[in-house]
């Protein structure tokens, strides 16, 4: 007879293979800790990344089930929950990285606490901070209010304002708390088979505050325990940023207040979100378009401020007949000038990083030409070819002179086109500190690798050694280091944390990445409010290089723009009627593109393709989706503009589809 199911662990995936390999690692390693029956899950949610074959071949424990569609994170969780068989069932997101000892500590924790229902844990980043989001308050009306108005951001550890995230308790002592992170929960079966799943209702976000709170509403009590960490890449606020984040998680809220409170009470608390939805919605927008818009409108103002000098210094000491331009010169002319020669700079690639001096005086020299050309025909608006010519030149100087000054704040040097190198430190052995220089050569990372640092004692070190972990602390002053990258393979995961912890606290600035035993990803996060990166071994898509994306955005604005033109003609050969249509409107808006990646993975924020590379191709059985993937990828790797006009024209009849 097989001895009973300890623990269960449900892992919901979609499309960060990197992420989960790394946490399937991690979670191999704590159930040898355990030492009791472990059954672990991994739901994936259609993913096109390539999870679920890397799932089969390198976890071949694992019990997975492969959605064939998205049913959001609740009916992903309940699928796994459904079947499992474990006395504890936890719920661990796929960009974590647990110790060690959790499985056993938090099992431990459970046996010694029969009261408690749900579990959660000390959350760090991916530099090693702690995460506020690992214990939570209930969100109430007042709770919710104090938060989403920044209340709660401003007085964190007030008894007052700070409930959503218990700021004034102490993160290192363990506390019976109200809302758990569905990042790590751990609950006990008996409670789960009394108070119910996760509701579907939720799609995403919601769902663990709403189990947290029916867990508590049945007589068991939830637990924040500090006794053992785990790193959770995507915090809480990861895409706070996003007007889509914001929609979701506050909708999640109303949901909640619906379902928990009084019906007075609900409906007060639902014009509060809708509200606040409105509102951090607005912020996120206005944040975003700040962000993209500040360095253009500088050089605007820049500019401006110049040109006004030039035409009072022309009209004194040039002008053939000594009077003043106009009032519509400086109120009409020039900014148009400005316009054109900021829209030309722009359309040259003169605000991709990293900036080029070319890109700019091309851009402003067509730009000059354009505005020349087009002054030979307006005899009302024909000033002073002279003072175009010069404000031409005046725009060259002020763009090149504001990067130069923004560049020097930010990297203290005058050179735009080189950026300084970061400084590696690989914490490992020998063996693994040459995997990851190939590795990082291979992805083509602009950085210099010092040295790497011995986790153990080293008799005879050689010359790229740099020392032992115990000097880690003299290694990153002496060699000015920016970034750390550990070796899973030589290091545990309680060690690592460890040393980011400690680290972090004396050298805050420096980035923390790890390899994991017998990956090809260097996974890592700069903060809790920005998603996981990894260097990876990648082709270079040039799909996704600034100057390709902005010529594929005006090929689709233009095409659109032809193809609703031509529809009372095209319309009768197309399919789906009502979907071209809709289609043509959608990309010229930038919702969607007329060829892009269907099958294998996007950018997060890429709009989403009407047509697939792979559409083109005529075979007599149908294409696996390995091969989709495939010709996609080649498709964004040699991307160029002409490309998809001849896609769309080839698939004219498939322009409606969905």
């Amino acid at each position: 007879m097989s001895a009973a199911v300890k623990l269960s662990v449900v892992i919901v995936n979609y499309n960060v293979c990197y992420f989960l390999e790394q946490t399937l690692l991690s979670v191999r390693r704590a159930v040898e800790k355990l030492g009791a029956p472990v059954e672990v899950w991994v739901v994936d949610n259609n993913s096109v990344d390539g999870s679920v074959a890397m799932v089969r071949e390198r976890f071949p424990e694992v019990k997975l089930i492969a959605n064939r569609d998205n049913p959001g994170f609740s009916k992903a969780n309940n699928q796994a929950i459904r079947e499992s068989k474990g006395e504890h069932v936890l719920l661990l997101n796929p960009d974590t990285v647990v110790e060690e000892d959790t499985f056993r500590l938090c099992c431990e924790f459970m046996d010694a606490h029969p009261e408690c229902g749900g579990l959660g844990v000390k959350m760090l980043d991916g530099q090693g901070k702690f995460l506020p989001e690992s214990k939570r308050g209930l969100p109430t009306p007042w709770v919710a209010f104090y938060k989403v108005f920044g209340l709660a951001a401003l007085f964190p550890k007030s008894r007052t304002f700070g409930r959503y995230h218990l700021g004034f308790l102490d993160k290192d002592q363990t506390h019976e708390i109200e809302v758990l992170s569905g990042a790590f929960m751990l609950m006990r079966r008996k409670a789960l088979d009394q108070v119910g799943l996760l509701d579907e209702d939720y799609f995403m976000y919601g769902e663990d505050i709403d189990l947290s709170y029916r867990l508590t509403q049945g007589g068991w009590k939830n637990y924040y325990f500090p006794g053992t960490r785990i790193i959770h890449y995507k915090g809480e606020s990861t895409k706070r940023t996003s007007v889509n984040y914001v929609f979701v998680f506050y909708r999640a809220m109303v949901i909640f207040a619906r379902k928990h409170f009084a019906p007075q009470r609900a409906g007060w608390f639902a014009l509060l979100i809708n509200c606040a939805i409105w509102f951090r919605a607005g912020v996120a927008v206005v944040r975003r378009f700040w962000d993209q818009a500040w360095p253009v409108l500088l050089d605007a103002l820049i500019i401006y401020v110049g040109m006004f000098f030039l035409k009072g210094y022309w009209e004194d000491n040039h002008k053939y007949v000594p009077t003043d331009y106009p009032p519509q010169y400086m109120l009409v002319a020039v900014p148009a000038y400005i316009f054109i020669w900021l829209t030309s700079a722009w359309l040259s690639g003169g605000y991709d990083e990293p900036p080029k001096t070319s890109r700019l005086v091309r851009g402003v020299a067509v730009g000059t030409v354009l505005i020349s050309a087009v002054s030979n025909f307006l005899d009302a608006w024909r000033f002073s070819k002279a003072l175009i010519v010069l404000g031409g030149g005046w725009a060259i100087v002020a763009m090149i002179m504001r990067r130069l000054f923004t560049h020097f704040l930010r990297y203290r040097d005058l050179n735009l086109t080189e950026r300084r190198q970061k400084n590696i430190a690989i914490v490992g052995s020998p063996a693994e500190s040459r995997r990851v220089r190939q590795l990082l050569e291979q992805a083509a990372v602009q950085a210099r690798i010092i040295g790497y640092v011995s986790p153990n004692p080293v008799p005879t070190p050689d010359d790229d050694q740099l020392g032992e972990v115990r000097q880690l602390d003299e290694i990153l002053r002496i060699y000015a280091i920016d970034e750390l990258i550990f070796c899973g393979k030589d290091l545990s995961a309680n060690r690592i944390i460890s040393l980011m912890v400690d680290e972090q606290q004396r050298f805050p600035h420096v980035a923390f990445k790890i390899l994991p035993e017998d990956s090809q990803y260097i996974i890592g996060s700069s903060s809790k409010d920005s998603p996981g990166d990894y260097y990876a071994l990648d082709i270079e898509l040039n799909l996704y290089k600034p100057q390709q994306r902005r010529n594929k955005r005006i090929l689709d604005f233009f095409l659109s723009l032809g193809l609703l033109l031509a529809a009372p003609l095209l319309i009768w050969g197309v399919r789906q009627k009502a979907g071209y249509l809709r289609n043509a409107l959608q990309v010229l808006l930038g919702r969607r593109t007329w060829v892009g990646l269907r099958h294998a993975s996007a950018p997060e924020r890429a709009p989403r393709a009407v047509l697939s590379p792979a559409d083109h191709v005529e075979t007599g059985t149908p294409l696996t989706e390995a091969t989709r993937r495939r010709l996609e990828v080649l498709y964004a790797k040699d991307y160029e503009p002409a490309t998809d006009l001849a896609l769309v024209l080839r698939n004219l009849r498939r322009l409606g589809q969905e």
